[in-house]
């Protein structure tokens, strides 16, 4: 029973700091709308047993990824005005979206409740990260590698975009410093020595 009460509660925080997310107009607060997501996604993870993803969620996403995010918002010199023009051309696809989705998600609620019974509890020596392990690296070995693929070019293409020469920054030229030479670079002064008197 306690359990089911936490699902609720744990579920209406998700879906309301995900709406945050959507609708705030400061980015930083729609960055800090989806850590809350995060967190309380790990926390349904964790109510559903599957410790790992829970734990990696948090610290995958929360403790990198969007710190990352925060970082980038910040730095950046967003035009908020300038995003929101145009928002409500999207709106019929959006919904359209959202629809199916949640046919989606009450068509397997409705499976569950009504279909068929779900699976039996797992014995006291299962692992649900050796069994996490053992499915995506034999059963989806072929999708891990091509979406890790996407994921170096995703930050190759980062890097490369972000990646700006900028007049008034000063950087040195390796090549230059490999061609300098002692006579251009040290001036040696001869000075007389100071006697105390």
């Amino acid at each position: 029973m306690i359990e089911s009460w936490l699902f609720y509660a744990f579920a209406a925080v998700l879906v309301v700091s995900a709406v945050a997310v959507v609708a705030a107009r400061n980015p930083v607060h729609a960055v800090l709308c989806m850590v809350l997501c995060f967190f309380t996604a790990a926390g349904l993870w964790l109510l559903l047993r599957a410790e790992f993803l829970a734990i990696a969620l948090v610290l995958v996403y929360v403790g990198a990824v969007m710190v990352l995010f925060l970082f980038v918002v910040m730095m950046l010199d967003i035009n908020i005005e300038r995003l929101r023009v145009g928002i409500w051309r999207n709106l019929p696809l959006a919904v359209a979206v959202g629809v199916v989705m949640v046919w989606e998600l009450v068509s397997v609620l409705a499976y569950r409740i009504w279909g068929m019974p779900g699976p039996a509890a797992p014995g006291a020596d299962f692992s649900n990260t050796r069994e996490l392990g053992r499915v995506l690296y034999t059963d989806y070995a072929y999708a891990f590698e091509i979406a890790a693929v996407i994921l170096l070019v995703a930050i190759v293409a980062a890097i490369a975009l972000t990646l700006r020469r900028r007049k008034d920054s000063r950087r040195q030229d390796p090549s230059v410093q490999v061609r300098a030479r002692r006579s251009e670079r040290v001036r040696l002064v001869s000075m007389p020595a100071e006697r105390d008197e």
